[in-house]
């Protein structure tokens, strides 16, 4: 499976930015996680194909992960954005049965004014 990410960018604080990431084939579950510059990748958001999604604390209510089975799409949209958001975005897909992993490649997002 080959993840591709896109919609990243420069934002001032308080704005809003969506993300996109299109999986090569249909997949169980897909996500986001994020890094910032000198920190771990940690989870963001997930979705599984039969809707059920799963948030970090830090980003309840901000963000909001949505995904399109038909078109093997996942989205993360990202409102009220902080300078803390900045981080590199990766797309993430896991297989149900054999939970294998995939990866996109990042998808910069920079919240400043």
């Amino acid at each position: 499976v080959q993840l591709q990410a896109s919609g990243g960018g420069l934002v001032q604080p308080g704005g809003s930015l969506r993300l996109s990431c299109v999986a090569s084939g249909s997949i169980f579950l897909m996500g986001w996680y994020r890094q910032a510059p000198g920190k771990q990748r940690d989870l963001v958001a997930a979705i599984t194909s039969g809707g059920s999604t799963n948030y970090a604390d830090s980003v309840k209510g901000r963000f909001t992960i949505s995904r399109d089975n038909a078109k093997n799409t996942v989205y993360l949209q990202i409102d009220s954005l902080k300078p803390e958001d900045t981080a590199v975005y990766y797309c993430h897909a896991r297989t149900k049965l054999r939970g294998y992993n995939y990866w996109g490649q990042g998808a910069k997002v920079t919240v400043s004014s």
